[in-house]
């Protein structure tokens, strides 16, 4: 026993010694954040999460370090490439941009908005511990953090464009924003997570895609005995494309004729038609899918809803039968 107290303090020794030989060392890493296709004037938000990793190496053989090895990090984000502000950050595509955020929980709110105490309006953080356990052996150990993002639906995203009237990537870029502070250590840490400093990067992706919504509202003639004269009448197409989403709007045949150069109404009761006619403008060219002789109506998108006045005209011809007379006309928007 004598022999072997001396042989024990020398190996405590040696592990002591190796302290100034082997830093612990750590890294924050994070997968993009990509929302996939965005309709600007779907009326939604738009939400994404992404994953942040930290790890740290530990290899030091301090005793404190042995018994329980630890770091505590602090990890902040600035504004990306496209954002002049954090309220709110700003996707890019040239010079056009699309209005996000990046947020430290699933509230979506604007405290939870992840900055740092640089980044004015946004002082939210992550800060975490990562503990590897009692008496774990030196090695790598990880922790995962997750990151949420949100397009919000509003004015600004219908206000959106298209470029070229193709699908258009809006991206940013966060290449050496994120910034984080670490310290490791054993039983006690006197430090916070201010001892060594770091930097990360990622990108935020969308894809603008081209979109339009139509709706139609009836179109009702006025009662009439005789068709010895033109009868009128209009209804609304209400529009809304993607901004700078060029658009073409087709009229089919109508569910009685199925011809765009001679629609017809038929009794509901009987087999009599009246033919009629519709156009974009008051006796205009018919409107039709472009056959026949017949034009669509074209336009660009700007992100709201547009009305178009449909022309109805239900020429002189011979009066049928009285009773309810109707059709069904379909319209189409190409885009």
């Amino acid at each position: 026993m004598r022999r072997l107290l001396p042989w024990l303090t020398l190996l405590l020794g040696c592990a002591w010694g190796s302290v100034a030989q082997a830093a612990d060392t750590c890294t924050v890493s994070m997968t993009n954040i990509d929302f996939g296709n965005v309709s600007p004037i779907a009326g939604s938000d738009y939400v994404a999460q992404a994953t942040g990793t930290f790890s740290c190496l530990f290899s030091s053989l301090n005793l404190g370090q042995l018994l329980t090895p630890n770091a505590q990090v602090c990890i902040s984000l600035g504004l990306g490439t496209n954002s002049t502000s954090a309220l709110p950050r700003k996707l890019g595509n040239g010079s056009n941009r699309m209005e996000y955020n990046v947020y430290v929980d699933n509230s979506y709110a604007t405290a939870k908005i992840w900055g740092g105490a640089g980044v004015a309006g946004a002082p939210s953080t992550f800060g975490m511990i990562l503990s590897a356990g009692l008496l774990a052996p030196p090695g790598t150990y990880s922790t995962t953090f997750t990151v949420y993002a949100k397009i919000p639906a509003g004015t600004a995203l219908a206000a959106v464009p298209t470029v070229a009237n193709a699908n258009t990537v809006y991206t940013s870029s966060f290449a050496g924003a994120g910034t984080y502070t670490y310290t490791t250590y054993g039983l006690v840490n006197l430090q916070g997570c201010t001892a060594t400093s770091g930097s990360f990067g990622f990108t935020v992706n969308a894809t603008a895609v081209n979109d339009c919504t139509v709706t139609a509202s009836p179109m009702a003639f006025a009662n009439a005995s005789i068709l010895t004269g033109n009868l009128r009448s209009t209804s609304t197409l209400s529009v809304r494309c993607v901004n700078n989403n060029a658009y073409q709007i087709a009229l089919n045949g109508g569910s009685v004729a199925a011809n765009v150069a001679n629609r017809q109404m038929k009794n509901i009761v009987t087999t009599d038609k009246v033919s009629y006619l519709l156009s974009a403008t008051l006796d205009g060219p018919l409107w039709g899918d472009g056959t026949a002789g017949t034009s669509m109506v074209t336009g660009t998108g700007t992100g709201v809803s547009v009305p178009l006045t449909i022309y109805g005209r239900v020429p002189a011809q011979v009066s049928p039968r009285p009773g309810d007379y109707k059709d069904t006309v379909t319209a189409t928007i190409y885009f």
